[in-house]
């Protein structure tokens, strides 16, 4: 679907390396388009070694070529290759861009934000049991998700306002049960909401005298 996506100049599309394609990479290079992808397996030859940030966790920031085979044929254009380390988890990430200007950190920025939706989707797809997020009838695709990203949002605001701790799941149990009305679905965000403890009555045997 990606080359029938009409991009207005300047736009920024970022995606991860499953989806790279050098052929789509130069034809929208070619129309002002940047592309930041998660780099795959290339062959690259380094045409110049850029200034890295101090302390942005940046390791390189490459202006590159591509040289493996059918890829410099297909993008002849220069690219960056920036790698950056990531310290929670000790990864190193390397990103491919065709955008000269940005900063090498902001390319990474850009990608993680990237994963944050990415994240988001996936607990639609967790908690609402929705399996595709598209269709072959564009409107009935609307219609379906619709109400679906609708309820997820009204989720997330209500774990972002809750001080209880929820999580999504446990969340879209309360505010889907018929006894708690929407007007007080923000009950659930307030510090007051705990469980009420279940009242002990002990269980003491009878005895009969004879």
């Amino acid at each position: 679907m990606a080359p029938t996506f009409n991009f207005a100049p300047g736009t920024i599309v970022v995606d991860d390396r499953a989806y790279n394609d050098y052929a789509l990479f130069g034809r929208w290079t070619v129309r002002g388009l940047f592309r930041h992808p998660h780099e795959g397996q290339c062959i690259v030859y380094v045409v110049q070694e850029r200034k890295v940030p101090q302390h942005r966790q940046v390791l390189k920031n490459q202006l590159i070529q591509l040289t493996g085979l059918r890829a410099q044929e297909r993008c002849p254009h220069l690219l960056r290759r920036i790698e950056v380390f990531l310290p929670d988890t000790g990864e190193i990430l390397v990103f491919l861009t065709n955008h000269q200007e940005l900063g090498a950190s902001t390319i990474a920025a850009i990608y993680k934000d990237r994963w944050q939706i990415e994240i988001f989707f996936k607990a639609l797809k967790q908690n609402l049991k929705i399996k595709t997020l598209w269709g072959p009838a564009p409107m009935r695709s609307r219609s379906r998700s619709g109400p679906q990203l609708i309820a997820m949002l009204i989720l997330r605001f209500l774990q972002l306002r809750s001080q209880f701790g929820w999580s999504l799941s446990n969340l879209g149990g309360p505010v889907a049960d018929e006894s708690v009305h929407p007007s007080r679905s923000l009950d659930l965000a307030e510090p007051s909401f705990e469980t009420a403890p279940i009242p002990y009555e002990p269980e003491q045997l009878h005895m009969t005298w004879a």
